[in-house]
């Protein structure tokens, strides 16, 4: 975790693919806040639950999905509904989400996946949330959210459903996507 510390970050969410194990390890470090997170992977999209004390299955549903969220004690947050590379979910956003995942820093084309997702969120009334969907050390912190909270996992969840979160950051730069390995 230092290097979300030195990008100046108070915690972070780990969000493995269709795995929690490892985040939930990690939330028991008494040094830095780690939310434990899973990004699922549905029909339609991605799905992440913050703040879950147990796995959810891969390749359900969106609303099966986001009931299991729930039942495992988190959020669902829509994930990069509109990213060309990876916004299958538009179709599916609903009121059933928590929040929308507004600002992704590896979504392209980042503004204008950016603008569709705030349309989303605006049309449904959603909070909105920002993350870099961080895979190196070096992306942490390009794109996070500002949450309105003490610090503490049930509190900063508590306010991000309440709506008392900022969508904030950049895209992840072009020479740091390319040393990923991935598209673009």
């Amino acid at each position: 975790m230092i290097g979300a510390k030195k990008r100046g970050l108070d915690a972070v969410a780990v969000t493995d693919h269709d795995a929690f194990k490892g985040a939930l390890k990690l939330s028991k470090n008494k040094n830095f806040l780690i939310i434990p997170g899973i990004e699922v992977s549905t029909l339609y999209g991605h799905v992440l639950g913050l703040g879950i004390r147990e796995g959810v299955p891969p390749k359900l549903d969106v609303k099966t999905t986001i009931e299991k969220i729930h039942d495992a004690g988190g959020i669902a947050v829509a994930a990069h509904p509109t990213s060309i590379n990876r916004g299958k979910l538009r179709k599916h956003v609903t009121k059933d989400f928590d929040a929308v995942e507004v600002i992704n820093a590896a979504s392209f084309p980042f503004r204008f996946s950016s603008c569709m997702n705030r349309k989303i969120a605006r049309s449904l009334r959603l909070p909105q949330t920002g993350g870099t969907d961080a895979h190196t050390v070096f992306e942490i912190g390009t794109a996070y959210s500002l949450v309105d909270s003490t610090l503490g996992q049930d509190e900063v969840i508590s306010a991000i459903k309440k709506g008392r979160v900022q969508a904030c950051g950049k895209a992840i730069p072009l020479l740091v996507r390319l040393k990923r390995g991935k598209r673009f």
